[in-house]
């Protein structure tokens, strides 16, 4: 009895001291660190939290998760550039490229980008802390940010923030408490996006422009996803793709011996040539296309692609991506290539099929972001929270409705004479393609008025090009040349 009574008491008041598990709605846990960058000693403050979302009640209605880097031994203190960093998804949080490229830890990976055991991060020598304060915010749902329950026990509706342009009206408020409370109206400002951050960061520009008065040195473009031409489908989509196969085909040596016998930046120009000039015209005859020119087309085509004619030729001229990953190596190895990083590899079940069974590449990152995200947050900035942290989170049915983000970008350019835009993109990415981005750049301004004020820049590897050591030293350094190029340098806004 004195054992039972024993256990009735524990149970009791283990019940009675547990919570809810609740979202933090405003606080900061700082840390100091010090590091090397391009052998400079860099020392700077960690600050990670949480800072609220407001209603138009003034009630919060969301507590967004967010880490922000401040170096301390630079001179320029709070008038150093500033740089707000989103990833993608929609549904994504802002890990990718805060402990994979830009932050002042990286993922333990090898020099290609493979998981490593044991699961970390180590020192980043090429993190762009050096020129810039970053800070990295997850979007609801992303990281650990959540909605918060209001007065009447309810939560905001869900398209307040699960949108395009939902997404872009409240991050920006956020944006604007952000730069207030840490004193930053001074720092030229930068945003860049990875992935569907693509998107939000070109409608962020007008947006904080318009809304919150803020005006950007520079837009960054990580791996942009354009959905007025990403999976839309139709000639100009489709066509597109083509360069893409030829890098992914060049990699994995399956080109005819005139092309693989060239370097790949010798020979993507030719693709996109045959892209825009041949290709896209003959999808866009569809049926009525001439057998001649069909099999001419599907000819060249099978050359820049390591694909056959016969495949090319029953898929219409219009080869799906998802089908070019299962089918190019079938033959020859009977592996997938990865959607993300065509360099990754895959097993299916079978090798008949359309579309790859699974994604290899986001299977082997995940093997390293989860772990390490989860042990960083903790143990080195030292934030702990019994909340899970959402990878990837549930947006709901994202609203991709009145979609005019690339000509708000535009318009915030014309607006703002200092506003310049960096687009980054790997080769072998079968996702977001580095033509659809150098196509998405081309359409922003089509006048051409702009064009000098845009930047692209390519690399060797997929949709995170900085897991491959070499991209993340080249693109980090693309970065710092790009803040160097933005800079006001004391000349007035005008033209």
């Amino acid at each position: 009895m004195k054992v039972l009574i024993s256990l009735f008491a524990l149970s009791f008041s283990m019940l009675i001291s547990s919570q809810n598990l609740e979202t933090p709605i405003d606080t900061v846990v700082t840390t100091t660190h010090a590091t090397k960058i391009k052998g400079q000693t860099v020392n700077y403050k960690a600050m990670t939290g949480f800072q609220p979302v407001w209603n138009n009640d003034g009630e919060v209605m969301a507590s967004l998760y967010y880490t922000y880097y401040k170096r301390t031994n630079d001179t320029k203190g709070n008038k150093r550039p500033l740089i707000i960093s989103f990833n993608g998804g929609p549904g994504s949080a802002s890990v990718w490229m805060h402990i994979a490229y830009t932050g002042p830890k990286v993922l333990n990976v090898d020099d290609e980008g493979y998981p490593v055991q044991p699961y970390g991060v180590k020192t980043n020598p090429n993190s762009i802390l050096d020129v810039a304060d970053i800070v990295f915010v997850n979007p609801v749902n992303t990281g650990y940010s959540r909605k918060v329950m209001l007065k009447n026990g309810k939560y905001q509706d869900d398209k307040t923030f699960f949108g395009i342009n939902a997404d872009v009206k409240y991050l920006a408020s956020w944006i604007n408490t952000f730069v207030t409370r840490n004193n930053r109206w001074e720092s030229p400002k930068y945003i860049i996006g990875e992935s569907y951050g693509g998107t939000r960061v070109m409608g962020l520009a007008l947006e904080l422009q318009n809304s919150q008065w803020m005006y950007l040195n520079g837009v960054i473009m990580v791996s942009p996803a354009d959905y007025k031409v990403l999976r839309v489908g139709g000639p100009v989509s489709s066509s597109l793709n083509l360069p893409y196969y030829t890098a992914a085909a060049w990699y994995h040596k399956m080109l005819p011996a005139e092309l693989q016998s060239k370097d790949l930046l010798d020979i993507l120009p030719e693709a996109e040539d045959f892209a825009v000039n041949k290709l896209m015209p003959a999808i866009a005859k569809g049926g009525f296309i001439s057998d001649s020119e069909r099999k001419a087309i599907a000819k060249k085509m099978s050359f820049y692609s390591g694909l056959s004619e016969d495949v090319i030729l029953k898929q219409n001229l219009d080869v799906p991506n998802r089908f070019f990953w299962k089918e190019l190596l079938r033959d020859k190895t009977g592996q997938t290539i990865g959607r993300l990083d065509s360099r990754y590899l895959g097993i299916d079940k079978v090798e008949t099929g359309d579309s790859p069974d699974y994604s290899a590449e986001l299977t082997s990152w995940l093997h390293s972001f989860t772990p390490a995200i989860n042990y960083y947050i903790q143990n080195e900035l030292g934030f702990k929270t019994d909340l899970k942290y959402n990878v990837f989170g549930n947006v709901g049915n994202w609203d991709r409705s009145n979609d005019n983000v690339r000509d708000n970008l535009r318009q915030a350019m014309a607006q703002n004479p200092y506003l310049k835009i960096l687009t980054q993109s790997g080769y072998y990415d079968g996702a977001t393609t580095y033509f659809q981005a150098k196509y998405s750049q081309w359409q922003i301004d089509p006048s051409g008025k702009l064009k000098d004020r845009m930047y692209f820049k390519g690399y060797r590897s997929g949709h995170m090009m900085y897991l491959r050591n070499e991209d993340l030293i080249k693109a980090n350094d693309d970065l710092r040349e790009f803040i160097t190029n933005s800079s006001a340098n004391g000349k007035a806004a005008k033209y």
